[in-house]
């Protein structure tokens, strides 16, 4: 089964999920705004994909952080940090079995 994370209002989210859905991919999705992401999966896509390819910099929530934040940030300062402001994670994380996708991109979705 596949497991789309993320917030139902994003713009790329619904492109994502229209996408799946066209495409007749069933998928459960996991709005990590309300029910958070489990540590250990985020520890396991930071080990995947790389903390740096999760942590949203272009959005608004990175944007209020303040300097010292920013220049201090680490994998294990930005695994905090997504813990806390779940909102900071890139979307969508997409997980298939074993295969963990951050961001839409139509013709990694395809592969999949």
């Amino acid at each position: 089964m596949i497991k789309m994370y993320g917030i139902p209002n994003c713009d790329t989210i619904k492109k994502a999920r229209k996408w799946l859905d066209a495409h007749g991919v069933e998928f459960e999705f996991h709005d990590y705004k309300k029910a958070g992401v489990p540590e250990t999966d985020l520890k396991k896509w930071s080990k995947q994909v790389g903390w740096e390819v999760l942590l949203n910099r272009r959005g608004t929530t990175w944007r209020k952080l303040d300097d010292k934040t920013k220049d201090s940030i680490n994998e294990a300062a930005a695994i905090k940090l997504m813990l806390a402001q779940p909102s900071i994670i890139k979307r969508p994380v997409l997980v298939a079995g074993k295969t963990v996708l951050v961001g839409f991109d139509e013709a990694e979705y395809k592969n999949l």
